[in-house]
């Protein structure tokens, strides 16, 4: 007798709501900028497990939490899983469903070149299916690369973060590797633990305003592409016909690169939108020249509830994966935040009515955090405080302490009438 496969969670029919710790590790150091790690400056390495009691007290069935590679792999072929250990351990008991980022920024502080490193595809993914075959009774989601287009632009183009590459030819030698590395793990992944499930995350840009005008229009044309480049390679979608592929022949991308990930194509399970009403949306003006990123950026515009519609809709139609708001909030006061969530759940809600395959939201993140800026910083990290979370992240002699505000009351409200509405 045979039984029917139990579907997996985003395979019910209903929406499903998450949570995200931000877990942004960049290790490496150089004068003038120091190491940022998210979960250090948040305390969360002491405070896992109350932060993840938190989560699940709020009504969040799934979470968004990264391992901090750099700090399981602290020297070549040795590996230090005891935190990791102790965290998954937690969110279990916790009764938290993990989508594991297994790579949110930073690589290991030994990988000279960091991503445009050879051996960087063999090495995240050796790190990727030890963690999955270590973990495989607590987690079978899987992120392999948190917002590849802001690591390809930061790492690769604008030369803000590690190995520091610019221009083109940059941006592709850091996508490129990056997809590699992806497919490798995903493949990796696969082949060990055969029930696993791959949400592939990226960030939501958008370019208007004077985008058309002569002085724009390229490289604008060629922005709003590059947003797609590395979820297009590993699905096998960059041939002769992709609007990059004679730019991406030009900054050294071979033939036998196209070819190999023509032959090793793998697919979302769920495709991951990260939206930001506030920043999401960039504002090209004419006569007026920005390179982009945090060292001289274009202005933004707040495009809204507007924006994370055409956002969920466009990497639906272009990948025919279910879609899932996998990060989104504003900075703001607490009533901002509270109107963004009411606005953002309601579309969402909207979007499921009209036939859209929306499976997840996730309010990003849980507490408060920390800017990059911190990196290139003297100052305190108070002066770097982002005001995000369900929680306010308070400075007192004891540590940080997370305090509910009440935009904790109203996720909880939406959580569990989704899950009243599926189960009346």
């Amino acid at each position: 007798m045979t039984t029917a496969p139990v579907p997996r969670w985003f395979e019910g029919g209903r929406m499903h709501f998450a949570l995200g710790i931000e877990d942004t590790f960049v290790p490496q150091t150089r004068p003038g900028e120091r190491a940022i790690d998210e979960y250090e400056l948040t305390e969360h390495y002491e405070r896992y497990a109350d932060d993840f009691r938190l989560a699940a007290g709020v009504g969040a069935e799934l979470l968004r939490w990264g391992a901090p590679w750099y700090r399981v792999a602290p020297e070549p072929g040795r590996w230090d899983w005891s935190w990791t250990d102790r965290a998954m351990e937690s969110m279990a008991e916790a009764g938290l469903r993990p989508i594991v980022d297994l790579l949110h920024y930073g690589t290991p502080t030994w990988l000279d070149d960091q991503f445009a490193h050879p051996d960087y595809p063999q090495h995240v993914s050796e790190y990727a299916v030890r963690f999955a075959e270590r973990y495989a009774d607590v987690a079978t989601d899987y992120t392999p690369v948190n917002e590849p287009v802001i690591h390809a632009l930061f790492a690769g183009e604008y030369a803000y973060w590690p190995p520091y590459l610019s221009g083109a030819r940059g941006f592709t030698t850091v996508a490129a590797a990056l997809a590699r590395g992806f497919v490798l793990t995903q493949q990796g992944i696969a082949e060990v633990l055969p029930g696993a499930s791959f949400v592939h995350v990226d960030a939501a840009m958008k370019f208007v305003g004077a985008d058309t005008a002569p002085e724009h229009a390229a490289e604008a044309g060629r922005l709003q592409e590059q947003v797609h480049l590395v979820e297009d390679l590993v699905t096998g979608r960059v041939d002769d016909a992709h609007p990059l592929s004679a730019a991406l022949r030009g900054t050294g991308l071979a033939d036998d690169d196209l070819a190999w990930f023509a032959a090793n194509v793998v697919t979302p399970d769920v495709m991951g939108v990260n939206y930001y009403p506030r920043h999401s949306t960039e504002l090209f003006e004419a006569g007026i020249h920005h390179t982009g990123g945090f060292a001289d950026p274009r202005p933004s515009v707040d495009r809204g509830a507007d924006g994370l519609r055409d956002a969920l809709q466009s990497y639906a139609e272009r990948y025919g994966a279910p879609v899932m708001v996998t990060e989104t909030c504003v900075t703001g006061s607490v009533q901002e935040r509270i109107a963004w969530l009411d606005d953002s759940v309601a579309l969402v809600h909207r979007m499921r009515a009209e036939g859209t395959d929306v499976v997840g939201y996730t309010w990003w993140p849980l507490f408060d955090m920390y800017e990059w800026t911190w990196r290139h910083s003297d100052n305190p990290r108070a002066d770097h405080l982002l005001t995000m979370g369900l929680y306010d992240l308070v400075e007192t002699d004891a540590g940080l302490l997370r305090s509910q505000n009440p935009v904790a009351d109203r996720y909880r409200h939406h959580a569990l009438s989704a899950r009243r509405t599926a189960n009346p």
